[in-house]
């Protein structure tokens, strides 16, 4: 009685009479949406891996991995944390640097035993070295620390002389065990070194610094490469993103290159203008590079005061982590329009904070930026005093694909496409492959449908799905093609909301029974 898979055995020349038993696959392959509050970041930082995406929810999971936000042009920390702060909590970071970077090192003293920062960067200049007795006699124990970081301790370390230095070099490099595996902070070289072991205490301070590599970095440098191994933005690829941002590159040379990344990897990226820019300017910026895509939402380069916690200081930092923190947290249908941003003390336009300068934008002012496909930040919205995101518009000038949720939706439904649907890939072309292509996709479209995603004024359904002998002539099916047709209709967002009111003494008022009143409907 073999048991197999539908499709392994030709069920019409068996031979041996036999029960067989044949494991048919579920017929509708369920498509289940690909996330879409990945935010990707790059940006420069004082420690941590180069060109290597890493994931990160909170700035604990930053700081331990790429140290301290720092209060510069182009940081990391400085995007994740104004996005934290608007509810965004899975991002996949990648550090860059303009390749002046250096490790600290240090070499222990009165030895030529020279341990190295993992990373380079100037947080390697803080680690600290505590060299003393181990738990078993005649051992010896060393201790690594970095702030913010647990310390890293090597016990029981044996030997005298050079197998000593020998024996700590090893345990630092290749751990002691399953408990403690090889060191997170430093690469040691024994080099040699065959003096007598003494107590010792010291840090990376006396020794070689390490440096950022930040100093000369630039828009270019937060592009990189897409060579591998990847460098910068590149290094996004394939990471699931679905908003990206480069930290502070507001260099308009940039901008269009950012535009062909996000249409590619289907990421709405978030560009800024630089600070203190003039609304004339910055339409004549935009015109001139030619940036016409949904697939970038620009922002007006009046940057934004902000409280760094970390450094103690109100800071000017660009709008690009408040915008894509909110973004990530709202369903792909919404708009960030008259949605609420955090922590903003104020913005350029508005005057620096405790200064008596109160300037809003005037309509004009929202009308000339919104037609040009720039948004801004602004205080008041139309839902009342706070601030947020004043138009909810990407960067093209069509008004049927210029808002937040056309971008977004259209590329979440376009990955989850991509993610699913492949398994159709090499299975035989007949009338039951077009109806398990056709009911997968409208599971998936109906899923959206009953979660809000997709609707429609009218109650009438906002999606077809075709794929069948209508548009699958057999002169393409014997070539091997399989096209299937979908059409979506997404919700339109509520820009200009229209209150009609007559009054006057002359009015006549139709009459009308108000609800919960006596003989009304709702009562």
């Amino acid at each position: 009685m073999p048991i197999v898979q539908q499709g392994s055995i030709n069920t019409t020349a068996l031979v041996v009479p036999d029960l067989y038993v044949q494991i048919v696959p579920p017929q509708n392959l369920v498509l289940n949406g690909v996330p879409t509050n990945i935010v990707g970041i790059v940006g420069t930082a004082s420690w941590g891996p180069v060109g290597q995406p890493s994931i990160i929810a909170t700035m604990t999971d930053y700081a331990s991995i790429f140290g301290p936000l720092i209060a510069r042009k182009y940081d990391m920390g400085t995007q994740i944390a104004t996005a934290v702060q608007q509810g965004a909590s899975n991002f996949r970071c990648v550090r860059v640097t303009d390749g002046t970077d250096t490790s600290a090192t240090l070499t222990l003293p009165g030895t030529s035993f020279t341990l190295v920062a993992l990373y380079t960067g100037s947080l390697g200049n803080r680690i600290a070295i505590s060299l003393g007795t181990g738990s078993q006699a005649g051992s010896w124990r060393l201790t690594l620390s970095l702030p913010g970081l647990q310390p890293e301790v090597f016990d029981n370390i044996m030997g005298t002389g050079a197998s000593f230095w020998t024996n700590l070099a090893a345990a630092i490099n290749t751990g002691t065990g399953l408990q403690r595996g090889p060191s997170q902070l430093v690469v040691a070289n024994a080099g040699g070194t065959s003096t007598s072991v003494t107590a010792l205490s010291t840090t990376f301070a006396i020794g070689t610094p390490g440096s950022d590599g930040a100093g000369t970095a630039s828009a270019a440098t937060l592009i990189g490469s897409d060579v591998v191994p990847r460098q910068g933005m590149y290094a996004l690829r394939g990471q699931g993103c679905s908003i990206g941002l480069l930290a502070d590159a507001d260099d308009s040379s940039q901008w269009t290159t950012q535009a062909a990344f996000g249409l590619q990897e289907g990421l709405y990226m978030i560009l800024t203008g630089p600070a203190a820019d003039n609304i004339a300017n910055a339409v004549a910026v935009k015109q001139a590079v030619g940036l016409d895509t949904y697939a970038c939402k620009l922002m007006f380069g009046d940057w934004i005061w902000w409280n760094d916690q970390v450094n103690a200081t109100l800071r000017l930092v660009s709008p690009q982590g408040f915008v894509a923190g909110r973004l990530a947290n709202l369903s792909p249908e919404q708009s960030s329009l008259n949605k609420p941003l955090y922590s903003v003390v104020g913005t350029q336009k508005s005057g620096a904070p405790g200064t008596t300068q109160q300037a809003s934008y005037a309509s004009a002012d929202l009308g000339v930026l919104l037609a040009a496909g720039i948004d801004v930040i602004a205080n008041p919205q139309p839902a009342g005093s706070f601030w947020g995101v004043r138009g909810g518009h990407n960067s093209s000038s069509n008004a049927a694909t210029n808002g937040d949720n056309y971008t977004r939706l259209t590329n979440y439904i376009a990955a989850t496409l991509a993610s699913g649907m492949g398994q159709y890939v090499g299975q035989v072309i007949n009338q039951s492959l077009f109806r398990r292509i056709r009911a997968t996709q409208l599971s998936f479209l109906q899923a959206m449908l009953s979660q809000g995603l997709l609707g429609s004024t009218d109650g009438s359904l906002p999606f077809s799905v075709i794929c069948d002998a209508s548009n699958n002539p057999a002169t393409r099916t014997g070539l091997g093609y399989v096209q299937s047709d979908a059409q979506v209709q997404y919700q339109a967002i509520n820009e200009k909301f229209i209150v009609n009111i007559e009054g006057g003494q002359t009015v006549q008022v139709q009459s009308q029974v108000l609800p919960g009143t006596p003989g009304s409907l709702n009562a």
